[in-house]
């Protein structure tokens, strides 16, 4: 944890930039670059590699764009400027992957349930664009069935945190024993260790569900997605000349 390599420096220069952008016209911003439901009429084709530049609050942006100096400079040190950006964007494009199967899942769980008690297209796009359905149907369906779905196709994602979560992966593999030293965690622990845990929190969260409305399983999808490939080039010993 170092100096900060030129990628990095340039990817956080990018996201801060977007974040000011952001704040001149909220509304407007979120609406065209955060990643929506593909079957929501805000969702557009650019808006999986746009959200990554997103943020919902400084500090959002402010832990995120750390780890991306901390644990990013390392990666690109030892991979090279190309490599390292195309690791970093395919980590985030997985995580917005894995984010829309989940919210496919939750969406068609919520969907098929309405329409199984007799409810029609015109009804469950009604409750989609209003949040508001006759309590009647809850003897049928649960209030919790009808919020999933209502959240998967009207939440959009924001935030880098799935391609940081591959970096953190990235980093857990090619540095295990390097000791961290975190704030609310006063005391030493291995990246071996501390990685995985962290990467179980957010599978606990994504299966139980989150009350502080962070997106876990576009972490956990971040995490598969950098773990594959760290664990591939680093089994392989790709030389990161090539990129260069």
């Amino acid at each position: 944890m170092g100096r900060i390599t030129e990628t990095v420096k340039v990817l956080i220069i990018i996201n801060v930039i977007c974040f000011i952008g952001t704040l001149m016209n909220e509304q407007l911003s979120y609406k065209l670059f955060s990643l929506f439901y593909f079957e929501n009429p805000n969702f557009q084709y650019w808006q999986p590699v746009t959200h990554m530049f997103m943020h919902g609050g400084f500090m959002h942006i402010l832990f995120n764009m750390y780890a991306l100096w901390a644990f990013g400079s390392p990666l690109e040190m030892r991979w090279g400027q190309k490599k390292f950006l195309f690791f970093y964007f395919s980590a985030g494009l997985g995580a917005a992957l894995i984010h829309t199967l989940f919210n496919y899942y939750q969406f068609n769980a919520g969907y098929d349930a309405l329409m199984a008690i007799g409810m029609n297209d015109g009804q469950i796009m009604n409750i989609l664009e209003t949040g508001q359905y006759s309590q009647a149907i809850l003897d049928q369906v649960s209030a919790d069935t009808i919020q999933d779905m209502y959240n998967a196709f009207t939440t959009p994602a924001v935030g880098a945190s799935g391609a940081i979560y591959g970096i953190l992966v990235a980093f857990g593999l090619m540095f295990p024993n390097i000791e961290l030293m975190l704030i609310f965690l006063p005391v030493p622990i291995k990246a071996k260790y501390f990685i995985p845990g962290l990467i179980v929190i957010d599978l606990f969260f994504g299966l139980t569900g989150s009350p502080l409305g962070i997106a876990h399983w576009a972490h956990i999808g971040g995490a598969i997605f950098g773990f594959i490939m760290a664990y591939y080039w680093k089994k392989n010993s790709f030389d990161s000349h090539r990129w260069n």
